[in-house]
């Protein structure tokens, strides 16, 4: 796939992983090297996914993708759990805040 646009490409690697029927797609990074258009291509196909059933664990550094994608969110901060909730409840967590921001914590 080295000759195909990152877009179409990463959209042939999650056709590969969904042709196998999987319960829970596992995806790491998959905004990465997306522009704009592709990065919202991907949002929007990835919920389409889970309002049809599937479960899909993303890992993903991309905080606006994270936050227009996910309905629960999970945050690590070397390694551990400091975090879980909704979009709107991890903006505004201090700790969340501290860790990716450099915010001090309340």
């Amino acid at each position: 796939m080295g000759t195909l646009p990152t877009g179409t490409a990463r959209l042939i690697e999650l056709a590969r992983a969904l042709a196998t029927r999987p319960r829970v797609l596992l995806l790491d990074e998959p905004s990465s090297g997306l522009n704009d258009e592709e990065t919202e291509a991907m949002a929007s196909l990835l919920r389409d996914l889970v309002v049809d059933g599937l479960a899909v664990l993303l890992v993903e550094h991309d905080m606006s993708f994270v936050m227009g994608t996910c309905e629960t969110i999970y945050v690590l901060d070397d390694g551990v759990v400091i975090a879980t909730g909704r979009p709107a409840e991890i903006r505004a967590n201090p700790m969340v805040q501290a860790a990716y921001l450099g915010a001090a914590a309340t």
